[in-house]
């Protein structure tokens, strides 16, 4: 169960880097909600910012990830150094991100993406 919920996060990185609107919706809940930084805001809006390119990921280095699965819920936390433009200007950040997934029957769905700047 938990290579099928750490792939729907690969899927949903991946179509996240490329700006893959389809990809995106394809893993997420319409309903998701993500937390940034400087903004919390639904799945829409959220493929907007890549789509539109305010958010243009430049270098995401993956350095561990871990699943856990509370019945029909899941938890993957991804530690990762995230580099992207922002609004045009160059940014890096080194982030815990923790991905909470719903079993919706055989699939996992996103419901909440929260980036969490880790200082140390």
């Amino acid at each position: 169960m938990k290579e099928k919920v750490l792939k729907a996060s690969e899927q949903f990185w991946t179509a996240m880097e490329a700006a893959d609107e389809a990809g995106m919706r394809a893993v997420a809940d319409p309903e998701c909600n993500f937390v940034h930084i400087g903004v919390t805001c639904k799945l829409d809006q959220e493929i907007k910012f890549y789509t539109d390119g305010l958010f243009k990921p430049t270098e995401i280095k993956f350095n561990g990830k871990t699943a856990d699965i509370y019945g029909d819920t899941a938890v993957v936390i991804t530690d990762c150094n995230y580099g992207l433009l922002l609004d045009g200007k160059p940014t890096t950040h080194h982030f815990a991100v923790t991905e909470v997934y719903a079993r919706r029957g055989e699939d996992w769905k996103l419901v909440t993406f929260t980036f969490t700047a880790l200082v140390y």
